[in-house]
């Protein structure tokens, strides 16, 4: 099956270069190529693509609100790209439905990999860009955990959400528990079924909103 993306970023070249990756990979298709927010969320109205990459500093619609209106309206899964000296909006555009963060300066191969990651369902969240998450969330008045939200998981769904919280990848967290990545694809799956969760990355919101993760918790 092909995976059939837009590309949204004001910067030409930075667009015209994932673009270029993408689509010349045997099952990735790019369907559109846009330079801001409103373009964006149009042509995933027109053309309903798997994936649309959003930059999240955009003229006219920014991306954090591209992704929210996307994320309303349709089935495509969106992924935010960055800059962390500048970006202030990841707890912003987690909220708004994003399935995962990129630097602009990823790697080929981390691109290509990101797009089939999220356009299989799943959710892309880096470590770098969940400090950054935990910066942005502590930095904020403390908003009252829901009361017993976790205690529907086991004592080892909540280690395992707690080594979500922290970026950890399903190998890192199997090595870290000592167990097997099908273990822990089981117990992530009863964390996000459990606490009515889409994906890895509302794993990761929800363990700093419930307090599982503070801003004393090792990264």
């Amino acid at each position: 099956m092909t995976i059939r993306v837009v590309v949204a970023d004001d910067q030409e070249l930075v667009r015209s270069g994932f673009a270029l990756i993408l689509d010349v990979q045997p099952d990735i298709e790019v369907v559109a190529e846009v330079g801001d927010g409103a373009q964006a969320v149009d042509a995933v109205r027109r053309l309903a693509p798997d994936v649309a990459l959003l930059d999240i500093r955009m003229p006219h619609l920014d991306g954090i609100e591209a992704c929210r209106a996307i994320s309303a309206a349709s089935a495509c899964r969106t992924v935010m790209l960055t800059t962390f000296d500048s970006d202030e909006y990841v707890y912003e555009a987690l909220h708004a439905g994003a399935s995962g963060f990129l630097l602009k300066d990823v790697r080929r191969d981390d691109l290509v990999h990101a797009v089939r990651v999220v356009a299989a369902g799943d959710a892309l969240l880096a470590p770098s860009v969940a400090r950054r998450l935990v910066a942005e969330y502590t930095s904020r008045p403390a908003a009252p955990a829901p009361s017993g939200r976790l205690d529907a998981l086991t004592a080892r769904e909540r280690e395992t959400l707690l080594l979500l919280g922290r970026g950890l990848s399903n190998a890192e967290i199997a090595a870290e528990l000592t167990v097997s990545e099908h273990t822990v694809k089981t117990h992530v799956g009863n964390v996000l079924a459990k606490l009515g969760l889409r994906d890895r990355v509302q794993a990761v919101i929800c363990a700093y909103e419930t307090g599982l993760i503070s801003a004393g918790s090792p990264a």
